[in-house]
């Protein structure tokens, strides 16, 4: 195992720093990563839409600048980023279900595609943003279900609205970077992570929250495509990759930091079904699956090749798939049975995750 880079505490003490979607899952992660690295953190997003929420439980409110708007307003952005000079951009703000995109495809694409068209097209006047990481997913890639690993090379598309949005985000990023952002020296690069796992995550229609809601209930937990094998990694995995982008974007890379993939190494993608046995177990949860056949389309097979990441900025997984179950059933155990604050809890684990000197 190789000993992995580590966030600069030093690049991010008192930089300016924008996340949009802050008041989601990922977001209220990564905004309280950086904060706890020095960054002046603020944040435009929509109030947020699930009881429970994590941005809430931690409190988050009292701590970052935020701003509840929407990407489709791009009057709200503009004053955003002028009222908080960013130099530095984590755009995770998005519709991000995929079943929630084939209720309403209008909205997601209007949030998806043109909310990252307002967004970049803002950052080409801002005189103080110097880099933009742009969170995309591993379903951008046109999904032929094979056995290989997806490279950053591989043709994008969808099927489903949520990952055809995805895919024109990357173009739309693409077409940002090269027509007006790189020429006034601004980086631009997508992050393509895997499915995340993690505490505080209350979503509707993913995994862990439905294991989480059925063991709380005493139920069983409702599988629809039992069989499907995704990328599962910790949260915490891609968040690094993301702030190790944005600290050699800053720096002005060359031109291959134009996308980049984070997951886990093959033996991290396993069936839903495993997943949720796991997890239930970890709970204390009824382990009794039951199957619901899905009459909406989702890929079976999804993994990532995340060498380019590991070669250029030296990330790497520090959690093994055990390790990411057992982390996100402790943050749930600790928070929902103990009653411990959830700020406490998710602070705790990102400084025994940093605290980790080994990768693989």
């Amino acid at each position: 195992m190789e000993s992995l880079v580590k966030p600069n505490a030093q690049f991010w003490s008192g930089r300016p720093v924008l996340v949009t979607g802050h008041t989601g899952f990922k977001g209220s992660w990564l905004a309280t990563w950086l904060n706890q690295l020095g960054a002046k953190v603020s944040g435009f997003a929509l109030a947020p839409d699930t009881e429970p929420n994590l941005f809430t439980q931690m409190d988050l409110g009292k701590i970052f600048g935020q701003h509840f708007h929407d990407l489709r307003d791009r009057e709200k952005i503009e004053q955003t980023l002028t009222a908080n000079n960013p130099e530095i951009i984590f755009h995770l703000a998005a519709q991000p279900l995929v079943r929630q995109s084939y209720r309403d495809p209008l909205e997601t694409f209007a949030v998806n595609v043109m909310g990252t068209a307002n967004l970049l097209d803002a950052v080409s006047r801002s005189p103080h943003v110097k880099a933009v990481v742009v969170v995309t997913t591993d379903k951008c890639y046109l999904n032929n279900e094979s056995i290989w690993p997806y490279r950053e090379s591989d043709p994008l598309g969808g099927h489903d609205p949520y990952s055809a949005s995805k895919a024109c985000t990357e173009i739309v990023a693409h077409s940002f970077r090269e027509s007006f952002l790189a020429g006034r020296g601004i980086q631009v690069a997508t992050a393509r992570a895997g499915n995340v796992l993690g505490g505080g995550d209350w979503a509707a229609d993913r995994l862990v929250p439905d294991c989480v809601r059925a063991a709380l209930k005493g139920e069983t937990v409702v599988l629809r495509n039992p069989k499907a094998t995704r990328p599962w990694q910790h949260v915490l995995e891609p968040l690094l990759g993301y702030i190790l982008l944005a600290e050699r974007l800053h720096q002005g890379p060359p031109a291959q930091f134009d996308s980049f993939n984070f997951g886990p190494p093959t033996h991290g993608v396993r069936p839903v079904s495993d997943v949720a046995k796991s997890v239930m177990e970890l709970l204390g949860g009824n382990v009794e699956l039951q199957i619901r056949d899905s009459e909406l389309h989702e890929a079976t097979n999804l993994n990532l090749d995340s060498s380019k990441a590991r070669a250029l900025l030296g990330w790497r997984p520090r959690l093994t798939p055990d390790e990411t179950l057992q982390w996100t059933a402790a943050w749930y155990h600790a928070v929902i049975k103990e009653g411990a604050p959830a700020a406490d809890v998710t602070a705790q684990q990102i400084k025994n995750y940093q605290n980790i000197d080994r990768g693989f």
